[in-house]
């Protein structure tokens, strides 16, 4: 594999598209110790220490998960890229449902490029509301229990800057994604979000293995080596599951039709269409999350006003996120709702049957044309079932190492949930697209076993 490695870093096109996406994500990372001129880094330290801002600071904790951010740390950077993927996924939901943008998509490159300026407009439109209600509620303490905003700097002036130096951070994340897309390799923005749940997990598990060390390790008990070893067995474990499902296919065999040309036959070969067993990626998971963090908020916030209510307070804390019977079991029909409604969206077996009818191919046994949408779209149905069951499985799998081993929600996230599936998806889809350039140039990829 180290060799394997240093050949990589001999081909100086791909040597230079990795240094460059390097660099970039290096100046995406910087940017999070930049923070706006107002900002009261005292009062961060100590409303980190209290843990404070309720509901809200949840919420907005989870959805730094997926997308690239550190919203409660004022940097200029603080909203990541998640308005680019919030703008990304409206256009792509609209595409199913509003003509104009159907037929955009159907235009080919020209059509991508007229909705990837859409999305760009979008997003800015985004990043001012989401900026400025955010600097607004960092001043009055809404987001993490106290005001990290300079009293001087309250006012309505100096938010607007800081929406506009906000809103210019995210427009030049966007920047930095696109041309990691377009001189880089692999995917930008997937590598962005990707840097970020990376950056967490160095500070996250240093302090869950101080806590061991400072109670002295010992067999037995609730700081047990054996509790390590499990732990380390059971990452192991997950992260071989995640990546045999993530790479799991159906396979469905097709004829392509014979015909002749002069004096030779030619068609009629075997092959396969694959169809993934999770089709709808990580999706499900993030909208689940997000939608179940809803009521949390409303019913946190009710139970603030009405204070001593004893129903808001067992409502609130059956919603509490990743703790519960009743918030796993919302997250579970979630996660399925979501997985059969965003491959629907995706896959489209009509348009699959239309373009394997005019190449010339067909599925043995099925007429081409509506037969052969029928029986994909059943065939994608059950493993679609599959799929979301795996995906149920990992997102409540950090729950139950929490519960049962860690203690610590932060350290259980890493055993599953959206951080470790946008990991692993984007690991598995660098290394493929880098053993593209080798094999062009004749060279073993990472992944081939042979010698």
């Amino acid at each position: 594999m180290f060799s394997k490695l240093l050949t990589v870093f001999r081909v100086p096109e791909l040597r230079q598209k990795i240094l460059l996406t390097l660099g970039l994500l290096a100046v995406y990372r910087m940017g999070f110790s930049i923070t706006l001129p107002f900002i009261d880094h005292d009062a961060i330290r100590e409303a980190t220490a209290a843990g404070g801002g309720g509901g809200l600071s949840d919420m907005l904790k989870m959805v730094q998960v997926f997308s690239a951010s550190n919203i409660t740390n004022g940097s200029i950077f603080g909203l990541g890229i998640m308005p680019y993927i919030t703008a990304s996924i409206v256009f792509q939901l609209l595409g199913t449902v509003y003509p104009p943008l159907e037929q955009l998509q159907k235009e080919g490159e020209s059509g991508r490029r007229k909705l990837n300026e859409y999305t760009r407009y979008a997003t800015v439109i985004i990043c001012l509301l989401q900026s400025f209600f955010l600097l607004k509620g960092l001043a009055g303490g809404q987001v993490t229990g106290q005001g990290i905003v300079l009293d001087e700097y309250s006012s309505f002036g100096w938010i607007l800057v800081g929406t506009l130096v906000m809103t210019s951070g995210t427009v030049f994340l966007m920047w930095i994604g696109e041309q990691i897309d377009a001189y880089g390799i692999g995917n930008g923005i997937s590598l962005l979000i990707m840097a970020g749940i990376l950056a967490q997990m160095p500070g996250t598990a240093g302090g869950f293995l101080t806590r061991f060390l400072d109670g002295g390790l010992q067999l037995g008990g609730g700081q047990g080596v054996e509790i390590l070893l499990v732990l380390a067995v059971l990452f192991v474990a997950v992260i071989w599951g995640v990546v045999y499902i993530t790479q799991g296919q159906r396979k469905i065999p097709i004829q392509s039709a014979k015909h002749v040309r002069g004096r030779k036959v030619m068609g009629g070969q075997r092959q396969w269409l694959p169809l993934r067993v999770n089709q709808a990626g990580v999706m499900p998971i993030i909208f689940a999350s997000s939608l179940l963090l809803l009521p949390f908020f409303i019913f946190n916030q009710l139970a603030a006003i009405w204070h001593g209510n004893a129903v808001l307070d067992q409502l609130k804390q059956a919603f509490n996120p990743g703790q519960g019977f009743v918030y796993n079991l919302f997250y579970v029909i979630l996660i399925y709702f979501f997985c059969y409604f965003w491959t629907a969206i995706t896959f489209n077996p009509k348009d699959m049957s239309e373009n394997l009818k005019d190449s010339g191919s067909f599925i043995p046994g099925y007429r081409p044309g509506g037969r052969t949408a029928s029986h994909l779209e059943q065939v994608m149905m059950r493993i679609t079932y599959v799929g979301a069951a795996f995906l149920a499985v990992i997102a409540v799998f950090p729950t139950v190492i929490s519960t049962t081993l860690t203690g610590d929600y932060a350290i259980a996230s890493f055993f599953g949930g959206t951080g470790l599936l946008i990991i692993v998806s984007v690991a598995l889809d660098l290394v493929q697209k880098i053993d593209s350039h080798l094999v062009m140039r004749n060279y073993s990829g990472l992944l081939d076993t042979e010698d």
